[in-house]
């Protein structure tokens, strides 16, 4: 293997180690490093990128720590060979965001970890460090004017309207704060083309499925939890969809069509678009 990486951006404001993970990571994710292939020696990095050893030995910490790397004693780093592993969504967002055209399906509860996950590849949209010329987000969510199986009142699992209006709130505001921003970016000439379309279907959301530029796939489980909420003005003992720190297992298409990672991707499009363009249906994020 040859690897020689991309220049680094010098207006980048990052430490250093960060850039040489991203820029690693980067070039892992676009299989310009291959899965089971070794990465150049601690040496041979200093030297392409310029930065002190112990730079380069943090930013391949950061590599093994986000799951993408395993460092094998008297042998070296190599990138892993297996796909589905835990996995952190937002450098595979921001990844996506070099592309021309981006594609985000969400499937979940709410968006939140979206919404997260959307800020600093906008941030630097904004600022001209990535130039996509068009971004398309399909949201798809549970209906909340329809009793679900959670959450409900911890005491008789019992439906609450108030619970529901809650959720429906939380959904509401992370969606529109998505395609506000979308829309930001097209009215000011830096993306010529945004839409971020958002579906509810009737059934609980148990689990939570992100397809990113048709390529990768992210699956994760909703936990049950007790939880306390204030609805309305009242606090509720409740069994909660619990979300924010759910372990994300990842899945690439690759060269290989009866991959793991390439079945798991082209299932994960299959079910979004079914549920999509049947039992889903559009909702007014401005209540028109």
């Amino acid at each position: 293997m040859t690897f020689a990486p991309e220049p680094l951006d010098p207006d980048d404001d990052r430490p250093p180690y960060e850039q040489v993970a991203s820029s690693l990571g980067a070039a892992i994710r676009t299989r310009r490093i291959g899965p089971g292939e070794k990465l150049p020696s601690h040496k041979a990095l200093t030297e392409m990128y310029g930065f002190a050893r112990a730079t380069i030995q943090r930013a391949l910490r950061d590599l093994e720590d986000e799951g993408l790397v395993v460092s094998r004693k008297g042998s070296g780093v190599f990138v892993r060979n297996r796909t589905e592993r835990p996995a952190g969504l937002r450098p595979y967002v921001e990844q996506a965001f070099s592309s021309s055209a981006v594609t985000i399906d969400f499937a979940g509860f709410s968006s939140e970890t979206l919404h997260g996950a959307l800020q600093e590849p906008m941030d630097k949209i904004r600022v001209g460090r990535l130039t996509p010329t068009s971004i398309t987000v399909r949201i798809l969510v549970p209906d909340m004017a329809v009793p679900q199986a959670a959450p409900v009142r911890r005491e008789d699992c019992g439906d609450d309207e108030r619970l529901r209006a809650r959720m429906h709130d939380i959904m509401v505001g992370y969606a529109r704060s998505i395609r506000d921003s979308m829309s930001e970016l097209s009215h000011l000439g830096l993306v010529p083309e945004t839409r971020v379309d958002v579906r509810v279907h009737s059934g609980t959301q148990f689990f939570k499925l992100y397809v990113v530029n048709q390529e990768d796939a992210f699956f994760g489980y909703y936990p049950i939890k007790a939880n306390k909420v204030v609805a309305q003005g009242e606090a509720i003992e409740i069994f909660d969809l619990v979300g924010k720190d759910t372990v994300l297992f990842h899945y690439s298409v690759n060269d290989n069509e009866s991959s793991s990672g390439t079945q798991q991707v082209q299932q994960a499009r299959m079910w979004f678009d079914s549920v999509w363009e049947t039992i889903a249906r559009g909702y007014d994020l401005d209540g028109h």
